[in-house]
């Protein structure tokens, strides 16, 4: 976009201080700040503005795609069928003889004869006197 070049800068510089005197160099820079700073924050929001739409129109295009694709692969394996419900007709009545006889209810094994016990506590453990400095008097 806009190149200046390091001497195209100080050209410039010098030039402001010339026109614009030392005085008021300061509010200047200042004015001249707070324009680049609104100038760049309306272009990065167009551009933002401009990349959602390119996303926007690219998800669209996608989903066009996908869309045939799946209708593609629809008509190529079509869904089978479920299968039908089954009638009462097909069940045996329930006067004949059953097969089997009637299931006999059996006691659950027991997997433990006993709970298991709990170990024992173990004994606290007693912390030993700390050693007194060699410069310290004992007490």
């Amino acid at each position: 976009m806009l190149d200046v070049a390091p001497t195209e800068l100080l050209l410039v510089a010098v030039v402001a201080l010339l026109v614009i005197g030392p005085k008021d160099l300061p509010k200047a820079m200042r004015f001249v700040g707070k324009w680049v700073g609104k100038a760049r924050g309306v272009a990065r929001q167009f551009r933002s503005g401009f990349d959602a739409m390119v996303r926007e129109s690219e998800l669209a295009e996608m989903e066009k795609q996908w869309a045939a694709e799946n209708e593609r692969i629809m008509r190529e394996h079509p869904p089978t069928p479920a299968l039908p419900a089954p009638q009462p007709e097909h069940f045996a009545p329930a006067d004949a003889d059953p097969v089997d006889a009637d299931p006999v209810m059996v006691e659950q094994p027991a997997l433990f004869s006993e709970p298991p016990e709990d170990p024992a506590p173990k004994p606290k453990r007693t912390r030993k006197p700390k050693a007194a400095a060699p410069d310290e008097p004992q007490s």
